[in-house]
């Protein structure tokens, strides 16, 4: 059995609010929740216009309030834009509030442009370099606290949050073997090294008191819909915003199109092909089809499916497809 989670930006569409962003989000999480996911993830990114889940923690506990047994957490927060205290103090709050249902997933990468990963770490250096030292740090506070220990996480002591390391290159995956940890990977935009750091990871395993197994998860976009066609068309709001965004000019997340021919030069069409080379667009059946090939290849224990979809009764029809077929690989 592979279960399947949910990786959620909380999309901003054109003409839509941030507000409404959000309770699309929650309304997304209740209905994966239904449909038999296990984690609903949002992820952490910064100064981009249309997304809404930068203050990922918040976001969470907003997702966690107005859901009951799916496990909520982040894909993820990028450590480097936070003192590891910090971090543990957040998600030991939300562990409180939804004892048995919180998932903290880490990055190494700012989520945002260089001028803005400046302003969020207030002039300090590149905490990517103690990346290795910030995430031990970071599991100490939810260890039971110990006497005479003079800085603790109140609360966070002694809630054993369970900590995920994502990336989408090779580092890590060896640091995620090191420390025994799960590992998660980022083939939904960077797919380059997904197979490569797939078995570097099983590789190194060393077995810790978290893991005595090495436990596998990859992230990939899935468009689904009644007809090709019609998936198609709907992965054009994500294939709009991202050659946007190589443009420099990020924007929100805009209707579909009939055809990408006008909205990208064959260079960027290159580009986008490229960083969505995994994705799976189709009907049921090319679904099936593409996720079962996706799953035998590169054996991960979960898949996490994401979806920029516009209309927001369509994102919901695209997971229940997925689901169905989840289903049906899983017999």
């Amino acid at each position: 059995m592979v279960p399947f989670s949910v990786l959620d930006l909380s999309p901003i569409a054109q003409g839509g609010t941030v507000a409404e962003a959000l309770h699309r989000s929650r309304a997304l999480a209740q209905h994966a929740e239904r449909l038999g996911y296990r984690r609903f993830w949002l992820a952490e990114h910064h100064n981009m216009p249309g997304i809404a889940s930068a203050a990922t923690s918040v976001v969470i506990g907003h997702v966690a309030a107005g859901t009951s047994t799916i496990r909520v957490g982040s894909g993820g927060v990028m450590l480097p834009n936070h003192a590891p205290l910090v971090i543990a103090e957040q998600f030991g709050t939300l562990a409180a509030l939804f004892p048995g249902r919180i998932d903290l997933g880490l990055g190494r990468a700012p989520g945002t442009d260089q001028l803005t990963a400046r302003a969020l770490r207030r002039g300090q250096a590149n905490s990517a370099d103690t990346f290795p030292q910030d995430v031990m740090e970071l599991q100490s506070y939810f260890h039971p606290v110990q006497p005479g220990q003079s800085v603790q996480a109140v609360p966070g002591g002694d809630l054993a949050v369970p900590i995920w390391l994502l990336g989408s290159s090779l580092f890590s995956a060896g640091l995620a073997a090191a420390l025994g940890l799960p590992f998660a990977f980022a083939s939904h935009f960077a797919p380059d090294y997904l197979d490569e750091a797939l078995e570097l990871y099983r590789s190194e395993f060393q077995p810790s008191t978290i893991l005595a197994q090495p436990y596998t998860m990859a992230a990939i976009g899935v468009f689904a819909a009644d007809t090709d066609a019609e998936a198609a068309r709907l992965f054009t709001s994500l294939q709009q915003s991202f050659v946007k965004l190589r443009r420099g000019t990020p924007g929100l997340l805009p209707p579909p199109v009939d055809s990408m021919d006008g909205h990208w030069t064959p260079t960027e069409r290159a580009g986008v092909e490229h960083a969505f080379r995994e994705a799976v667009v189709g009907s049921r059946a090319t679904v099936q089809r593409g996720l079962a090939t996706f799953l035998r290849r590169t054996r991960v224990n979960e898949l996490m499916v994401t979806a920029a979809i516009f209309d927001p009764a369509a994102r919901q029809r695209s997971f229940e497809i997925v689901a169905a077929v989840r289903d049906e690989l899983n017999l």
